[in-house]
């Protein structure tokens, strides 16, 4: 029965590692996806809109890790780009 606990506890650790994982995955993907966008500002207004969505997407990642400031200031950074993108639709249209 020990050898059974054993393994179910070292198959639990194993699914853990694997959630962080994907959650570490995530992260970098939200990241680098707002670098990318961000160094790509000047070539097109899609690109402040993509900034901002990626900036969601590193606000979500903050938040399911527990680094809820860090979810926050990333919300804050997608409104703020979402409001920017805003002001260029007005100005080209």
């Amino acid at each position: 029965m020990a050898s059974h606990t054993t393994r179910a506890a070292v198959r639990a650790k194993r699914e853990r590692q694997m959630t962080m994982d994907r959650l570490t995955l995530f992260g970098l993907f939200a990241v680098t996806a707002m670098l990318v966008c961000y160094a790509l500002e000047d070539r097109s207004r899609w690109f402040i809109l993509a900034f901002a969505a990626a900036c969601a997407l590193g606000s979500a990642y903050g938040f399911l890790q527990g680094a809820w400031p860090f979810g926050l200031v990333e919300a804050v950074w997608a409104v703020v780009a979402l409001r920017r993108w805003s002001v260029r639709q007005r100005h080209i249209a």
